[in-house]
């Protein structure tokens, strides 16, 4: 794998996958996050939807059982997160489908989904790496489909500010951290973009971040 391919698991080490979901549950109100960015992105039953970069399948879970009249589908690159997201779905009660792939190489064709979905994915990629995830997004959203996602964002008080020093030496949040993911969103031709919220939390700040694919134009006009 090139390393611009390179991948970085949940906790970066993949020996460590199977203690991501024991660990996020204590260190941050997790469900309540996932459960928050679900109800900013307003699934409608027949929605296509896809959570990009499902690791263990939480929120894609979570998803199909809020929204039990839409098509599911997670993404990821870790195969270790895979098996288990294919473990908790049946156990859970829902019809989740799952595939392997990278987010900035998603094995689908335009115009696929309505709603693209992410949690704590975007702050593994490098810059290059988030550019390139969003043009893919771009591609595989159809026309008035929307981007929801939740990760790191710049501080917005002295106490984030003091943590985000901490955080940004590690994998790729310095981007984050710097406030330039909405840019990025921007240029990868998404409209409509905004920060919707943002919640401190023991990492820093959270933000909850949007961005809509335009509608066609009616009439060719």
């Amino acid at each position: 794998m090139a390393e611009s391919d390179r991948y970085i698991p949940p906790l970066r080490y993949g020996w460590l996958t199977p203690l991501y979901d024991p660990l996020l549950r204590r260190l941050m109100p997790e469900l309540a996050l996932k459960r928050r960015l679900i109800d900013q992105a307003q699934i409608a039953s027949g929605h296509r939807v896809l959570d990009l970069g499902s690791g263990t399948g939480t929120l894609a879970i979570l998803i199909k059982q809020t929204h039990p009249g839409s098509e599911v589908v997670g993404l990821d690159a870790d195969p270790k997160a895979l098996a288990l997201s294919h473990t908790k779905a049946p156990a859970a009660g829902v019809e989740v489908r799952f595939d392997h792939g990278l987010a900035f190489r998603l094995p689908y064709g335009d115009n696929s989904f309505d709603r693209v979905l992410s949690s704590l994915v975007f702050h593994h990629l490098s810059p290059e790496n988030k550019r390139r995830a969003l043009r893919e997004v771009f591609r595989v959203l159809r026309p008035g489909g929307e981007l929801h996602i939740l990760d790191f964002g710049k501080p917005h008080h002295a106490l984030a500010r003091l943590v985000s020093l901490v955080m940004r030496r590690f994998e790729e949040t310095a981007d984050n951290i710097k406030g330039v993911l909405p840019e990025m969103l921007r240029q990868a031709g998404l409209t409509e973009v905004e920060v919707t919220a943002q919640q401190m939390t023991v990492f820093g700040t959270l933000s909850f971040y949007k961005g809509r694919k335009p509608a066609l134009p009616v009439d060719g006009t």
